[in-house]
C-alpha cells in the first residue's frame, strides 16, 4: 500500500496497479479499497488505477471529528499523489463523495458515478433522526444493530434481506466498519439531487446503473444525469447495486482514455 498524507494530516493509504491515464477507484458504504479487486484487473492493462481506502477504513487513519470536506481533502490528496489531475470513479455513496468534490473545484478531468443513492420524489426516505439513532446504536458498542438498522431504514432492505446479508460471508466486514456508516450518511446529506448546484458543472460525467438494480436507484441515476450539463446516463448488465466488472471495466477504460 502507498500512502499520501491528507490535508489535516490524516494518512490515507492506496494500492496502485497498471500504466496509461489516471483513474481513482473509492467506494460505498461498508467498502475499503478491497472492493475493487476484481474491477482493477480490466483497468490495469490500460490506465494508472488508485484504490484506495476512505478514511476510517482499512489502511488509512482517521481523526476525531469528521466532515465531508475532510473526505474531499482526502481524495484530492490521492489525485494529487496520481499526478494532480485524474479521472475518478465513485459508486453508492462514494459517487455522491465524488460529484461533492468536482462540485468543491477538485482537480477531476472526468467523473463515472455508479447509482448515487439521491431520494428522488416519490420514494421513501430514512426516518427522522435517523442520523442520531445510528450514532446511538455506535456509542453504545452495538454495532451489528447499526449495521441493520443501516441497511433496513436508510439502504430500504427488506426483513428477508437482512437475514441472508447476515448470514453471508459479508457481515463481519460490514460489522468491522459499522463506524464509517455516519459518514456515508453525512456525504448523503438531505438525499436530494443538488440540481442547482450541478448546474454549473462543466466535468464529463458518466452516470452508471445496472438493469437488475432497485426503482430508486434507477430514477436517481436518470436524475443525477439529467441535472448535469454535461453528463450522460449509461445502464449496464449487473444485479442490485453493482455491475460487473467485466462489463463495467471497458466502459470505464473507454470513457478515461477518449
Amino acid at each position: 500500500m502507498h500512502k499520501v498524507v491528507s490535508r489535516d494530516g490524516t494518512t490515507i493509504a492506496y494500492e496502485k496497479a497498471g500504466e496509461g491515464p489516471p483513474i481513482v477507484l473509492l467506494g460505498g458504504g461498508f467498502r475499503d479499497h478491497t472492493a475493487f479487486d476484481t474491477l482493477v484487473p480490466h483497468l490495469a492493462p490500460h490506465c494508472t488505477v488508485y484504490a484506495y481506502d476512505r478514511r476510517g477504513r482499512g489502511q488509512s487513519g482517521d481523526s476525531p471529528h469528521y466532515a465531508v470536506e475532510r473526505e474531499i481533502e482526502d481524495l484530492q490528496a490521492v489525485i494529487d499523489g496520481a499526478g494532480g489531475r485524474a479521472a475518478v470513479f465513485g459508486g453508492s455513496s462514494g459517487a455522491i463523495l465524488a460529484l461533492e468534490a468536482a462540485l468543491a473545484g477538485a482537480a477531476i478531468s472526468r467523473l463515472a458515478l455508479l447509482e448515487p443513492p439521491y431520494r428522488v420524489p416519490g420514494f421513501r426516505t430514512p426516518p427522522a433522526g435517523f442520523a442520531g439513532h445510528l450514532d446511538a446504536l455506535l456509542a453504545a458498542g452495538r454495532r451489528g444493530e447499526a449495521v441493520e438498522y443501516f441497511l433496513g431504514e436508510h439502504v430500504g432492505f427488506p426483513p428477508e434481506w437482512i437475514k441472508e446479508w447476515k448470514d453471508s460471508p459479508l457481515w463481519s466486514s460490514n460489522e468491522a466498519l459499522a463506524h464509517t456508516l455516519p459518514y456515508d450518511t453525512a456525504v448523503m446529506g438531505d438525499g436530494r439531487v443538488p440540481v442547482e448546484r450541478m448546474a454549473g458543472m462543466r466535468v464529463e460525467t458518466l452516470v452508471v446503473n445496472s438493469d437488475h438494480t432497485s426503482d430508486w436507484l434507477l430514477a436517481a441515476a436518470e436524475a443525477t444525469a439529467a441535472a448535469l450539463p454535461d453528463g450522460r446516463r449509461l445502464e449496464l448488465p449487473g444485479v442490485w447495486h453493482r455491475v460487473l466488472p467485466e462489463v463495467l471495466g471497458p466502459v470505464l477504460v473507454d470513457f478515461v482514455t477518449a
